[in-house]
């Protein structure tokens, strides 16, 4: 038996927080919390949306210490924040950080400590049981995908590991794809989140098992990122392409449900040991993960592969394989390949490969993978 989870309500296309501030006036809340990070809130993007809220008549906290890659203090913080203002509700804006932090939180103001015990590793999904606060997800990037996503992901202080909080009930209320909050994304961000939006996709439709809804999906959201990503890439006011973007990072975290694979396990430990963006470190290894397996696969999955290089071939973005597809993809969007250009060294690799096998993520790769060969993928990027 297997059970499939597809996105909650979403409110798509220019104008849609403004449709969430008319909502939120008919729901039985006074303060509702607004999870963010401090450059949006530099940024102005924190006072824009909150404009476009003001329908909902509500009171919104700002807790805006989210770190890039969130940690157990972010939450702690967070939850004292909603406490202490009596908060009934949540709001995430921004990318994947204030969301993993905002789902966390949800879980962290409605049960008792410590968090560390609601590690899905550890089976902690059954202790999440009791009524938590609405949250609803405005996403900044076209990226994660978290909006849709039954999770969050903490860096713990006592591991320093990547650690995965998850519960059905993670999910948003509504997710709000917005591309006018997206305008003012860098273009190395808009890069590189598009490049997670793509990863998702790829990844799950590599995934073994029968899923043809997520493959779906997975391959529609494909052909938008080869699309979309450049356009929003060179113009970052180009809205159409941005909103099609934010579409196409909501389709990969709907895909991904399936499973992901080896390129994340080893993205992970890029990001927890040396803070790297998570979309950089997928962009800096899967066209050496995929280089690796179409050594390694049968002719009957390469037939995956063939068919994910045919939507490149389509838009004119020619390689001899698809790990060279993906390559010359990512260089026109201004990637700089080699992870000794972004200060990890070869040194670096026995304590990255220990993380990346300890990730479940591969766990749903399309083949199996053993730690050598995590090794060897990291030792190609370098």
């Amino acid at each position: 038996m297997q059970q499939y989870n597809y996105p909650t309500i979403i409110y798509f296309g220019n104008d849609a927080i403004i449709a969430l501030g008319e909502k939120l006036k008919s729901e039985q809340m006074n303060k509702i919390l607004l999870v963010t990070d401090k450059t949006l809130n530099d940024l102005g993007v924190v006072k824009d949306v909150l404009k476009m809220l003001s329908a909902s008549e509500k009171e919104f906290i700002i807790f805006d210490k989210t770190h890039p890659n969130p940690l157990e203090e972010d939450v702690e913080l967070g939850v004292k924040a909603f406490k202490e203002n009596n908060c009934e509700g949540i709001i995430a804006l921004g990318g994947g950080s204030p969301m993993d932090v905002a789902k966390v939180i949800k879980i962290a103001v409605a049960h008792e400590g410590p968090l560390a015990q609601y590690d899905d590793a550890l089976g902690g999904d059954k202790l999440i049981v009791n009524e938590m606060p609405p949250l609803y997800a405005i996403p900044t990037t076209a990226g994660t995908g978290s909006e849709v996503g039954r999770s969050g992901v903490i860096i713990m202080k006592e591991t320093n590991k990547k650690t995965i909080f998850f519960a059905p009930e993670l999910m948003p209320d509504i997710a709000v794809l917005d591309p006018l909050v997206t305008e003012k994304l860098p273009a190395h961000i808009t890069a590189a989140t598009g490049i997670d939006a793509l990863t998702h996709c790829l990844e799950a439709y590599l995934a073994p098992g029968f899923h043809p809804m997520a493959d779906g999906i997975a391959l529609e959201g494909i052909a938008l990122v080869l699309s979309e990503l450049p356009k929003a890439y060179k113009d970052g006011s180009d809205l159409e392409a941005r909103e099609k973007m934010l579409m196409a990072a909501t389709m990969g975290a709907t895909a991904f449900q399936k499973g992901l694979g080896m390129v994340h396990s080893l993205a992970h430990p890029l990001s927890s040991q040396f803070h790297m963006h998570h979309g950089l470190a997928n962009a800096l290894l899967l066209p050496f993960a995929l280089k690796f397996l179409e050594d390694k696969l049968s002719e009957e999955a390469l037939i995956r592969l063939n068919k994910i290089q045919e939507l490149f071939k389509a838009r004119s973005l020619e390689g001899e394989s698809l790990s060279d597809c993906c390559r010359i993809f990512f260089e026109s969007l201004g990637i700089k390949f080699g992870l000794k250009q972004h200060g990890i060294e070869e040194s670096a690799i026995d304590k990255l490969t220990q993380e990346a096998f300890a990730d479940p993520c591969h766990h749903t790769n399309i083949i199996p993978v053993l730690e050598n060969d995590l090794a060897f993928v990291y030792k190609a990027a370098l």
